[in-house]
């Protein structure tokens, strides 16, 4: 009988982990910057210019930028995705300006030393509608539910159930895109184990010290049924509704969760959910 082969999973020590955490802290600050600049009137494209000429003033390099030549893909054109109202994820940053009540998600990431950060942001263009900033909201609460799921010991359901729980506990009904996950990091963008959106607590990759994740849900107003353009890249909602994407890559240490892409590393909201925040010692 031919046996499985399980996924090899990167297990970082405190000097990758610490690494990895001057990645983030560079991936947070250029979002921060990112969302700063995106008013009325600027597009996508001059927002994507902008982390640009950050990745290079800190010595990093983009994770996306040529992306997915070697997947079968066409390489990624740009350092960001800007995925703006009814597209969920990965969309190509656009000519066409930003107007009031647009609703952005800034997906980003970058490697310094060969070591990566990956981390995403939802938020509106001048005034945003209850509904899309409800949305939003939603979102990020589900990224945080799942973050401070996570445990030695547990098991990437218990990620996916809380992330899951969290967006069905909502007053409106949301739709959950299960077809992208969240995944794996450190060396390497993309890693095993997958990370989805939607699962049974108990199942899944056992987790363990020095596993880095990126959490990131990706919800909708309507429903979760996806579609891909013809540029092969740009994801949107097949009902027209829109989506929003929130994303934060967590280490796993002996101390607890480390937030490695939040400035904070986590500390506020890990609290107040009662999880245990646990940073590396500079």
């Amino acid at each position: 009988m031919m046996s499985r082969r399980r996924p090899v999973i990167e297990l970082k020590n405190d000097d990758q982990l610490r690494k990895m955490r001057a990645s983030g802290l560079l991936v947070a600050q250029i979002l921060a910057a990112v969302r700063e600049a995106a008013r009325p009137g600027v597009s996508p494209i001059e927002l994507d210019r902008l982390a640009a000429a950050m990745i290079a003033d800190g010595g990093a390099v983009s994770s996306f930028l040529g992306y997915g030549g070697g997947y079968g893909l066409p390489p990624y054109p740009a350092v960001t995705c800007i995925s703006v109202n009814n597209v969920i994820v990965h969309g190509i940053p656009a000519e066409r300006p930003l107007v009031d009540g647009d609703l952005v998600s800034v997906d980003f990431g970058l490697s310094i030393d060969g070591w990566h950060g990956d981390s995403a942001i939802t938020f509106g263009v001048g005034e945003l509608s209850p509904e899309r900033a409800a949305l939003s909201e939603a979102t990020r609460n589900a990224m945080w539910s799942g973050i401070a799921a996570a445990r030695i010991g547990g098991r990437i359901g218990d990620i996916s159930a809380a992330v899951e729980r969290s967006v069905r506990s909502a007053r409106t009904k949301y739709g959950i895109v299960g077809e992208y996950t969240g995944h794996g990091i450190g060396s390497a963008m993309h890693q095993p184990p997958d990370v989805p959106n939607l699962g049974r607590a108990g199942r899944g990759e056992q987790l363990v010290k020095g596993m880095c994740l990126a959490v990131e849900p990706m919800i909708t107003l309507g429903s979760p049924n996806t579609a891909v353009l013809d540029d092969e890249w740009t994801v949107v909602t097949r009902d027209g509704s829109v989506a929003a994407h929130w994303e934060h890559t967590v280490a796993l240490t002996s101390r607890g969760l480390w937030v490695l892409t939040a400035a904070d590393g986590g500390e506020a909201e890990l609290t107040a959910r009662g999880a245990k925040f646990g940073p590396l010692a500079d």
